[in-house]
């Protein structure tokens, strides 16, 4: 077997304890601050080199913060308990320790390992740190279950990374596109279907059609947070809420939104809340949608880019490094690429997602922590993405004017503007003449038709051409 190397999981000599469970007891290194359910899920876990992320554990944190004090204030545990778990937990949060949380993402389908090795560190601080003796079961899962805190903490954590990270990121990218469109509305330039050239367009209008796609996505997210912010807890173990005070809930939403910028709020129905994943499936799929934008957004900026001297050469890149290992002066497109691979990973991520959203057996889904560790890297990556192509792409590009003005002036399928009055079979024999022998088209036009050099010019004007209609 190959056994896993990471930051976590150092291969050093450890001195270590003997700690019981319910199961019997387990050596775990002195050092560590988990307890033995989390050493049994280390030990049997040994699968990848991935843990579950930094942010969704933050998120699990504030839910042992949010459900101690619902349970302070509906007096099922004292204050100096209800402190101990706070404080433990907070410290944890302000001082976050990688080797605290080393379980392997591919785990128990519920992340029950995930909670339980929150609980026990948890409690281990409280006990050295606050001199508070608390148990992981008892107390700092008390009024929960992993069934409704892991499901609690996907949707916490997406909502928290979209409303924090990602929306701010979206719309930072449409003002820098919406900027660089108004610099750039008067330059015309050859449109291009099929990879071919066609009929003219200006830049403001090209950027414009990104703009709009980026719009559309905040607009499609907006909506989409109104679902994934509504949070299972108080579902327990099945949903029927056994073992959780009727009124824990309630308490627990009013003590995570407290001092938060974006609230939460219960979802009512606690079945679907943890039989299903279908909240993340949909948020995912708004992922997905905006990352098909921004690799269609990063493909016309490679297109357009590219030359510079056989190229389309649109516009030029700001140089960020070299190109190349071998040929001297050589610079790409890196900003572009590394978008459309992050890209291309936020997709994958879905299906994953969307294959993990099939496997809610009766009253649970037993692929939650694959699920959190998914949407957690997605969101991410696309809030990260947008930031990178708005700054270091689209806001710093140069467009060449001198090679858009030639390849303008040259374009042949500006003669469809003169089909209502030759018709299609001319305008095609005129631009096939004009393709062969390098012309620009009103020479050619003038040669093979009635219409005056004055006419044609003010026909076959690029500018007028990007207004469309008739008049």
């Amino acid at each position: 077997m190959l056994i896993r190397d990471n930051l976590n999981m150092k291969k050093i000599k450890k001195s270590f304890k003997v700690e019981k469970d319910s199961m019997g007891q387990v050596k775990i290194p002195r050092d560590a601050l988990y307890g033995p359910q989390t050493q049994r899920a280390v030990d049997n876990f040994n699968v990848s080199n991935l843990v579950m992320p930094k942010e969704f554990i933050i998120s699990v944190l504030k839910v042992k913060i949010a459900a101690a004090q619902a349970n302070y204030k509906l007096k099922l545990i004292d204050k100096k308990i209800c402190d101990a778990i706070c404080k433990s937990s907070q410290y944890l949060i302000e001082n976050y320790d990688t080797s605290n949380f080393p379980l392997d993402v591919f785990q128990t389908g519920s992340g029950t390992s995930t909670n339980m090795n929150v609980n026990e560190v948890i409690a281990n601080i409280a006990k050295k740190k606050y001199k508070a003796k608390i148990h992981p079961n008892d107390h700092v899962n008390m009024s929960q279950s992993s069934n409704d805190v892991i499901p609690t903490a996907i949707n916490h954590c997406a909502f928290m990374l979209a409303s924090e990270n990602l929306l701010p990121s979206l719309i930072k990218l449409s003002k820098i596109i919406n900027l660089k469109a108004k610099k750039t509305k008067n330059i015309v330039k050859t449109g291009r279907t099929h990879l071919m050239d066609a009929m003219p367009i200006t830049f403001e209008q090209e950027l414009s059609g990104w703009k709009s796609q980026i719009d559309d996505n905040i607009d499609s997210l907006k909506s989409c947070l109104l679902r994934i912010k509504r949070l299972p807890i108080g579902g327990t173990a099945v949903g029927t809420g056994i073992n959780a005070h009727t009124l824990f809930a309630k308490e627990f939403l009013i003590s995570i939104n407290k001092n938060a910028k974006f609230k939460c709020v219960e979802k009512k129905n606690k079945f679907e809340g943890l039989s299903s994943q279908d909240d993340s499936v949909f948020y995912s799929s708004h992922l997905k949608s905006i990352a098909i934008s921004l690799t269609k957004i990063s493909n016309d900026l490679r297109w357009m880019n590219s030359g510079p001297g056989s190229g389309v050469s649109d516009i030029t890149l700001k140089s960020l490094q070299p190109g190349s290992s071998i040929m001297p002066g050589k610079v790409n497109p890196v900003i572009p690429e590394s978008a459309i691979m992050a890209c291309y990973q936020v997709i994958g991520n879905d299906t994953t997602i969307m294959l993990c959203g099939q496997s809610g057996n009766f009253q649970l889904n037993v692929t939650l922590p694959v699920i959190a560790y998914n949407i957690v890297q997605s969101t991410i990556l696309i809030s990260n993405t947008a930031e990178s192509l708005g700054k270091k792409a689209i806001a710093s590009f140069e467009v060449n004017k001198d090679i858009i003005s030639a390849s303008l002036n040259t374009n042949p399928i500006l003669v469809t503007a003169l089909n209502r009055i030759i018709g299609y079979e001319k305008g095609a024999y005129i631009a096939k003449k004009a393709y062969k022998l390098g012309l620009p088209i009103i020479e050619v036009a003038m040669k093979e038709t009635d219409l005056s050099e004055k006419d044609l010019k003010k026909i076959l004007d690029p500018m007028a051409l990007t207004k469309g209609g008739i008049k």
